[in-house]
């Protein structure tokens, strides 16, 4: 009786949809993979069709099938028991389509949600010591996990869990990140408090 959802939600936040057309790449896949790009990535920003493109398939639901007690939806990256206690968060300067602010990505409707509006990109940049890659990012997905969504079945194993899952959303991140041409990093960091 207390299964938790899937995503968070958020009622009352303004809501950007994101484009739903996916925008393709002609970088093969292997290459995208691979650990040398057979392009090399461009210093541009990401517009709002490619970060819609980045996020959901990343996360995002691909796809639905329909089951006995309802619908079943089908995310971009597997999560351990389909807990997907992994949730995105964007934060950004002025994009092309999407003002400065921090975003939360809702998988259940392909948007975002403006949790605050304005220039937060110092504060990634002071939480990681001014990592170059993060002081001039146009962008950074911030990766959480809602540790009790996993842990609703796996206990104490959900922290382990939390960067298992990570690592098979970043992996689709920076695959998407080389088909599109775009700079992609991992910086990791755990606040102890």
């Amino acid at each position: 009786s207390n299964l938790p959802r899937t995503y968070k939600l958020y009622r009352k936040l303004e809501t950007v949809p994101l484009p739903e057309e996916q925008r393709s790449s002609t970088l093969p896949a292997l290459s995208a993979l691979s650990s040398h790009p057979a392009t090399t990535p461009t210093e541009s920003s990401p517009d709002l069709a490619t970060l819609a493109v980045l996020l959901k398939l990343s996360s995002g639901i691909t796809k639905w099938l329909t089951v006995p007690n309802g619908k079943m939806a089908f995310r971009a990256a597997s999560c351990t028991g389909a807990m997907y206690h992994i949730e995105l968060y964007v934060v950004c300067g002025e994009l092309e389509g999407l003002s400065a602010g921090v975003y939360q990505y809702g998988v259940h409707d392909n948007a975002l949600r403006c949790i605050r509006s304005g220039e937060f990109r110092g504060a990634l940049a002071d939480a990681t010591a001014n990592h170059d890659d993060v002081a001039n990012a146009p962008a950074t997905i911030v990766y959480t996990s809602v540790f009790w969504r996993n842990a609703w079945k796996y206990q104490a194993r959900a922290y382990r869990h939390a960067f298992w899952d990570s690592g098979t959303i970043l992996a689709n991140t920076l695959a998407v990140a080389a088909s599109h041409s775009l700079s992609a990093s991992v910086v990791t960091g755990f606040v102890d408090e």
